[in-house]
């Protein structure tokens, strides 16, 4: 089925409105509840297809998980050894997270099973979680191409490694520390530059020890995890397109509740901010252990600026959205160090200056990341390629373009936002989805 997105040009976003739950951490939710001892209730959990398909493979795994019921999930954990091979391979649709984090949780439980993905997830890399897992005396087996299906062999044990990743992942990262928690003796993760940290505030909150030491985390493998109780805060990554439509279109008034302020995340903020836009932060709290607060983000006038590279790991999947933002401010943004946007669920470099350009943008793409001259936006056709990211973020453009903007291959949306057309509606964004 090809959902096909046409927005209509013009409007202001106004209101009040709390995006779907944070979808990193719905994965781990899910992961660490099944694995821990007693029972964990999970609130906010977010109902898309690629957290679905997490929950969806701990069920075929032997896991009693009741929901999702309006973001309601309760795991009955099966301890750290409990889970069982599937009869079949685990089909983990369109999500990167859960293929690779996956690989790792589940190298050293002695089954034998296989990963496998849709046509998108089929050609991104693996090799960046398997040599590592290989390191640890994992047998996870790939295509000669270093992609999925992936075959998990039973292995008698792992054992701990010290590893410097050589590219800034939370996903290799969290699939290491997740192997380590079987391993023997004291797995240590040493990054290049800071990521999402979920999988470690998670542990933490499942009772599980873990240090950190500058880049480094290190824990001991042969712990157990206790089950307790999840609140799951709106996505920031979500609330990104939001805050970019309404940082550009005249007379937008918007607060966006209860999302997730994580400081490995919240680069997408701090580059909003250095561009001009009025982004404005309240009702700061905690909840189990994630930091969360409302943003009230009103029209601004943006200008180009070159993104500063310590920002980039901390806004990776906000770069669609701030391309965008890019597009409508005044004067040349300049993005490097992002060639880790080539191998998402598109080449987000390349299809996005593709969308761009069709939209009568100069957008020049380079290897590791773009040249943006802004102005402003015309109508037109682009082609998302199935990426949800790249669409939810020309839907926004139309708040700035001259014509209707007509975006293909939309239905992946629903990974990781199934009530985008709706809440983007009711806050003024004039946009319509259709089947074909």
């Amino acid at each position: 089925m090809n959902t096909r997105f046409h927005v209509r040009p013009g409007g202001a976003l106004k209101g009040k409105l709390r995006v779907p739950g944070d979808k990193s951490i719905s994965h781990r939710s899910i992961m660490l509840g099944s694995l821990a001892e007693g029972v964990t209730h999970v609130s906010g959990f977010l109902e898309g297809e690629d957290s679905l398909a997490t929950l969806n493979a701990f069920r075929r795994m032997g896991v009693r998980i009741e929901g999702p019921d309006q973001g309601r999930v309760v795991i009955h954990g099966t301890g750290m050894h409990g889970l069982r091979a599937p009869d079949a391979p685990l089909d983990l649709g369109n999500s990167g997270t859960s293929m690779r984090l996956l690989a790792g949780l589940l190298a050293g439980q002695g089954l034998d099973l296989t990963l496998a993905g849709d046509a998108s997830l089929s050609g991104r890399p693996m090799r960046r979680v398997t040599d590592p897992l290989a390191l640890m005396g994992a047998r996870v087996e790939t295509t000669e191409a270093g992609t999925a299906p992936l075959h998990i062999r039973p292995v008698p044990a792992l054992k701990a490694i010290e590893y410097e990743m050589p590219v800034a992942s939370a996903q290799v990262k969290s699939c290491i520390l997740l192997a380590g928690l079987y391993a023997q003796g004291v797995t240590c993760v040493t990054e290049p530059a800071p990521t999402r940290d979920h999988t470690e505030r998670m542990l933490q909150g499942f009772g599980y020890e873990l240090k950190r030491e500058g880049s480094t985390v290190c824990l001991e493998g042969g712990g157990k995890l206790t089950a307790c109780d999840i609140d799951v805060p709106a996505d920031i990554s979500s609330a990104a397109f939001f805050l970019v439509g309404a940082s550009i279109a005249p007379g937008s008034d918007l607060i966006l509740e209860h999302v997730g302020m994580n400081p490995t995340r919240d680069g997408v903020i701090n580059i909003l901010r250095l561009m001009g836009a009025d982004i404005e932060v309240s009702n700061e709290h905690s909840v189990g252990g994630e930091p969360v607060a409302d943003l009230r983000v009103r029209h601004a006038p943006l200008k180009g600026i070159h993104i500063p590279e310590d920002q980039v790991p901390l806004a990776i999947d906000e770069f669609p959205a701030l391309f965008v933002a890019a597009a409508c401010a005044e004067g040349e943004t300049v993005l490097t160090g992002a060639e880790e946007l080539r191998v998402k669920e598109s080449d987000r470099i390349q299809v996005m200056a593709d969308g761009l350009q069709a939209l009568g943008v100069n957008a020049r793409p380079m290897p590791d990341g773009m040249v943006i001259q802004g102005g402003g936006l015309q109508g037109g056709e682009v082609d998302s390629h199935g990426d949800h990211r790249i669409a939810m973020s020309f839907a926004m453009a139309a708040l700035r373009a001259d014509g209707d903007i007509h975006i293909h291959d939309c239905a992946n949306v629903n990974t990781s936002f199934p009530d985008f057309v709706s809440l983007a509606a009711g806050a003024g964004l004039s946009v319509e989805a259709t089947d074909a």
